[in-house]
């Protein structure tokens, strides 16, 4: 597995009016490189990306020789620097502007991969770009990284899920803090935090996060895959119920091989 191959545009799948396409996908063997391409914009979300992320993350759903994500954002400066409102805000008002946003529901694509996710996180990580980093299963940090949701301050609420993905992650008090100031957390304080998994030093970002996959994807794909079922479908259940759905899954995943087992020898 090589760091941070140079990525491609996923064919046929994603649009191909632009030269210069808002999300770049490449397979690197049993991984998938996705990489947010706005940096003249500091990557911000707008209706390109949307439709072409929400193709791309299709893809990587549907790939059976795709066994893990990587996602980052191209550029020195910005994974993400949130909306671009520059476009959201032409809309009539902030509700149709919302509606735009939900037509292609990738927050729950990203939500609905049981493959491992890992954000490669570095400059300005702000607004849809922490969201999008809170989907992933681990987050891994340059030292130069800066993170905040600025969305009161602009009169907005977060609609890519922060307001539910945060407090999950590092619970209410500090949730509600960082969602109710906007103000802007450094790697230090976010990884102090647990918002984000590791913090590197900024050459070494995409060595570590392949690195990481590497480790991962050493373990079962159908293991994996029901681990992060159980924690995510588990979250919400009383201890009882989720321990109950923990140990469904690890029978279901035992059953399945022993019958497989008895196939082959049969």
């Amino acid at each position: 597995m090589h760091p941070g191959p140079a990525p491609a545009r996923v064919g046929e799948r994603l649009s191909v009016m632009d030269a210069s396409p808002a999300v770049l996908y490449r397979k690197d063997g049993p991984v998938a490189w996705v990489t947010l391409n706005r940096p003249q914009a500091l990557n911000a979300y707008n209706l390109e990306m949307r439709d072409e992320l929400y193709a791309t993350l299709e893809a990587v759903r549907d790939d059976p020789e795709v066994r893990g994500m990587v996602l980052s954002g191209s550029g020195e400066r910005a994974f993400c620097a949130g909306a671009d409102l520059t476009e959201f805000g032409t809309a009539p008002s902030q509700a149709i502007a919302r509606q735009v946003r939900w037509e292609r529901d990738v927050w729950g694509l990203f939500l609905a991969l049981e493959k491992p996710l890992i954000a490669a996180l570095h400059g300005y990580v702000l607004g849809s770009g922490v969201e999008m980093a809170l989907l992933c299963d681990l987050r891994i940090a340059s030292e130069d990284a800066v993170f905040g949701l600025p969305e009161t301050a602009l009169g907005m609420v977060p609609a890519a899920g922060a307001t539910q993905t945060l407090p999950r992650t590092l619970g209410m008090p500090r949730a509600l803090e960082l969602l109710l100031t906007g103000r802007r957390l450094s790697a230090a304080e976010a990884w102090q935090l647990g918002l984000v998994t590791r913090v590197v030093p900024r050459p070494q970002l995409m060595e570590e996060v392949s690195q990481a996959m590497e480790c991962i994807l050493e373990a079962d794909s159908q293991a994996l895959a029901l681990a992060k079922r159980a924690v995510l479908q588990g979250l919400d259940r009383p201890l009882a119920e989720g321990l109950a759905l923990e140990e469904r899954l690890a029978a279901g995943l035992l059953l399945r091989r022993k019958g497989g087992r008895a196939g082959r020898n049969g």
